[in-house]
């Protein structure tokens, strides 16, 4: 190795500046120890430059400070076809040997790679992006550490990654420890005593931090905290296994039987008791509202578990940075919002002020993974925290439901040296995605993560397996999936699918695995990796949402600037609102039949290559039925498509169809093509999932996206008096402004707020259909080829009529019951006749659920066996057996 060095304060070189000189970006990526790739010309000296002390800079045209000079030496052809597939996007960077005999000591200080010309004047200077260099030197033996809190035999060792840190230290309680480097691993660690348990404890980080070009020293809590103060604040010292945090009956806790295929409700912690009075007040909007056994939500639930509802998500539970914890520090708005009129925009206005600093948000803003959130628990200092949370989960299994946490890995709430940055402050540059030139990505709205280096995956596999085992969760859904690798989300499952109920407490393989497979952002397309999408996670049994289904059902797409544009359910063609974004009569009516040949390919469970007649007689595949240029078909089996129509995101489908329906629809119709809507995703063979409240017609004023909009438009009402929420007044300006011009006149209408009678048929239809879907086993095929091979439209073609679809099941060697199902969706606002050759002579009868339904119109729903012709009223979905 040869190594120049030139000490600080040495003589620069004279001349100008050069453009390209700029120490804040980092356009050279350290991809494996003895490779740099960099986009830089040929006939030029390149150099690697590192300082210890972290004090490069540049002055008058010249790079000073403690300086280490390695030549780089050019690779012809560039980097390897190895190379170019693990880093797709450097594939055509120039590639330069890099020959260090102490990688890891250059790795604790400032990284900068240098061109010059031939007389060696400075031409290029740039920061170095050094993730895969760390992969590469730490990563094998590092991803088998051991990391945060582990206890032995009541004594506690803490550990933590930081392979970059010039020095570690434990502040505990204020005391200072020194902490020692595994040199192999990368990781200090010091061990306790058992008088330990329940200090605050940080980290005391010292590390060049390329975001201020500096060596800083940072008092940082611990990544892997199991346990923390209010607000965040320290890391807390906790044993998971401490029998003092467990509820009594923890260890022997039964969970309700794995089902068939799980039917999802989801929840936010605080939405399901916030607004309950029949919750006490101090215990509204905690985990513990969940152990009040006779409150109304908790009522709501067990009704909706006896229905068939299998697994409650629950929005984000981990620790987040958004909400004050203490209540003392919450604000409330200093309105009253319910005396305002419901189209005022008086509402938001005031919740806008309290916004950053109210009990509420989403909690997509990740401070710490493997802690639960303390604004849910009655004292966010205590330790209790873990115990309420395990309360809640233990309250809902007894009520028959499995529980699935929201996780969001993919983000932080912030990067760099913002004092709400963990990962960043003991790691720089490598917990968080760069792009090109070094800025930290941030197309998923905060600070992207990086799960495709080696110590963000092993993070996320500890953190979920700890949810599982110590907090017996059934379930998580993953926060834009689409930009973890594939690979990574296999590691997951196989690290669930290791848990024992014998060793862990836990059966991993019932644990269900699901969430957002978009493909967006700088990791689109498999840019950087091939990335846990729809598409790409067809075989794998790990769920995507099926937004196919969702957009044909209730029309258009949710970032349309005219919110009007209808769907097979809510009146295209058949009741036509008259906005001009729903094309002419003739258009309409064939994106009617569109819309019904991607419902079909959903109601299949989005199944690829499921085929079957379209709407215009050809023979097809799901993957041939276009979706905005994709194939609406691309699961490999039914349970990978989490089949919905609305969700936490975007309007509530009551307030889809309030902008959506002409608006003289009766509220009697409204409520009839909401159940109707809502069928599609109950009875579709995918995974149906639900959100909370949609079963009683739940609005949050025509908010498209609540995620900071206070307790007062997201609102959960269980008692119908309180109404559904519609009519709260104008949703936020922030988000909804643009559409406040079709909002106003709706909000203050009176016939669009529903009374007791309608939300209560809505709740008991809904139930009906989720009876129904549990009365079979025809609705929960575990294969695509049973799907193939029992499941099919049988009036599908050129004949069928635009607004009206015919499923058919094939009960013979399944159900026990019923030779066939068949189920009619009849989205018009006529009656509807569905002749079915195959029942001509059959004993058909309409399903007993509904036969005994409180709907009288379903009832009226007959069969002619002279026929075989179905008949059934309009705005109605109606289901036959065949005995």
């Amino acid at each position: 190795m040869a190594v120049l060095t030139l000490a600080a304060g040495a003589v620069a070189m004279p001349g100008p500046a050069a453009a390209d000189v700029d120490l804040s970006r980092a356009r050279a990526h350290w991809i494996d120890r003895g490779t740099l790739a960099w986009k830089a010309p040929e006939g030029r000296r390149h150099e690697l430059v590192y300082s210890p002390s972290g004090d490069l800079r540049v002055e008058n045209g010249e790079l000073v400070g403690d300086r280490h000079v390695v030549p780089l030496r050019r690779v012809p052809g560039g980097l390897t076809a190895e190379q170019r597939a693990r880093w797709p996007h450097l594939a055509s960077y120039d590639a330069f040997r890099v020959n260090v005999r102490d990688v890891k000591a250059v790795l604790r200080g400032q990284v900068v790679a240098v061109e010059r010309d031939g007389g060696g004047r400075l031409l290029n200077a740039t920061g170095v992006q050094i993730p895969g260099v760390l992969d590469d030197v730490y990563g094998r033996a590092a991803s088998r550490a051991e990391l945060g809190p582990v206890w032995r035999h009541g004594t506690p060792t803490l550990s933590v990654w930081a392979p970059t840190a010039i020095r570690v230290a434990l502040d505990l309680d204020g005391r200072t420890i020194a902490m020692r480097r595994d040199d192999a691993t990368g990781v200090w660690s010091v061990t306790g005593t058992p008088a330990w348990k329940g200090r605050r404890y940080a980290f005391v980080v010292t590390v060049f931090a390329p975001s201020v070009g500096r060596v800083v020293t940072n008092t940082v809590t611990d990544p892997y905290s199991l346990g923390l103060t209010a607000d965040s604040r320290r890391s807390l010292l906790i044993d998971l296994d401490d029998p003092r945090l467990a509820p009594a009956g923890w260890k022997t806790l039964r969970k309700p039987a794995p089902p068939r295929r799980p039917t999802v409700y989801e929840l936010h912690v605080r939405d399901f008791s916030a607004s309950d009075r029949t919750v006490p007040e101090r215990l509204r909007g905690t985990y513990r509202a969940f152990t009040v056994r006779n409150s109304a939500g908790m009522r709501a639930l067990r009704a909706l578990a006896d229905d068939g509802v299998t697994h409650v998500h629950l929005l984000p539970v981990f620790d987040f940075a958004t909400v004050p914890e203490r209540r003392a520090d919450q604000r409330v708005p200093a309105c009253d919002p319910a005396a305002l009129p419901p189209d005022s925009d008086e509402q938001q206005k005031c919740i806008a002020e309290v916004r950053d600093t109210d009990a509420f948000n989403w909690g997509y803003d990740p401070l710490h993974y493997t802690a639960p959130e303390g604004s849910y628990a009655t004292d966010p200092d205590d330790p209790a925290r873990t115990k309420e949370f395990r309360e809640m989960v233990a309250g809902l299994n007894r009520s028959g439901l499995r529980v699935v946490m929201d996780v969001v890995y993919n983000h932080t709430h912030a990067a760099g040296q913002d004092p709400r940055s963990v990962l960043d402050r003991i790691v720089p540059g490598y917990y968080h995605r760069l792009l090109e030139d070094g800025r930290v990505a941030d197309s998923t709205c905060c600070a992207n993560t990086a799960p495709e280096h080696t110590m963000m995956d092993k993070l996320i596999v500890d953190s979920v397996v700890t949810w599982a085992r110590h907090y017996k969760v059934d379930g998580f859904r993953f926060d834009l999936m689409g930009h973890h690798p594939k690979a990574g989300m296999l590691r997951v499952r196989q690290a669930l699918d290791r848990l024992t109920l014998k060793r862990d407490g836990v059966d991993g393989r019932s644990i269900i695995l699901y969430g957002e497979g978009w493909d967006f952002g700088e990791v689109a397309g498999g840019a950087r990796f091939e990335q846990a999408t729809q598409a790409n996670l067809a075989g794998t049994g790990i769920g995507t949402f099926n937004d196919r289904l969702r957009d044909a059902v209730r029309g258009g797409g949710p970032f349309d600037a005219d919110p009007r544009r209808q769907g097979f359910g809510s009146g295209l063609w058949t009741a036509p609102n008259g906005s001009p974004a729903n094309g002419t009569d003739a258009e309409q009516r064939a994106r009617l039949l569109h819309a019904a040949d991607q419902i079909k390919v959903g109601l299949t469970g989005n199944l690829r290559d499921y085929r079957f007649t379209a709407s215009d007689g050809r023979s097809v595949t799901g993957a041939q039925i276009d979706y905005n240029g994709a194939p609406a078909g691309y699961t490999a089996a039914p349970r990978e498509a989490v089949t919905y129509v609305d969700a936490h995101d975007n309007e509530t489908l009551y307030d889809a169809l309030a902008y959506k329906l002409p608006p003289s629809t009766p509220m009697a119709d409204r409520v009839r093509m909401h159940v109707l809507s809502l069928s599609t995703a109950l009875l579709s063979q995918g995974v149906p999932f639900v959100h909370a409240g949609t079963e009683r017609l739940r609005s949050k004023s025509l908010d498209r996206n609540s995620y900071d909009s206070g307790d007062w438009f997201n609102r959960l009402l269980w008692d119908c008096r309180d109404g559904n929420g519609f009519g709260a007044g104008l949703p936020p300006a922030a988000d909804n402004q643009d559409k406040w011009p079709y909002a106003r006149p709706l909000l203050a209408d009176p016939s669009l707020r529903p009374s007791c009678a309608d939300i209560d048929a809505a709740r008991a239809r809904t139930g009906e259909l989720l009876r129904i879907k549990d009365s079979s086993p025809l609705f929960s095929l575990p294969t695509a080829d049973e799907v193939q091979r029992r499941l099919t439209f049988p009036l599908s073609g050129p004949g069928e009529t635009p607004g009206v679809i015919t499923m058919r099941l094939d009960g013979r060697g399944l159900d026990p019951r019923w030779k066939s199902i068949t189920v009619v969706f009849n989205a018009t606002p006529s009656a509807q006749t569905q002749t079915v050759p195959a029942l001509k002579g059959a004993a058909v009868t309409l399903h007993p659920v509904q036969a005994a339904s409180a709907d009288p119109v379903v009832r009226r729903s007959s069969f002619d066996p002279r026929t075989g012709t179905l008949h059934v009223p309009a705005r109605t979905t109606a289901v036959f057996v065949e005995s």
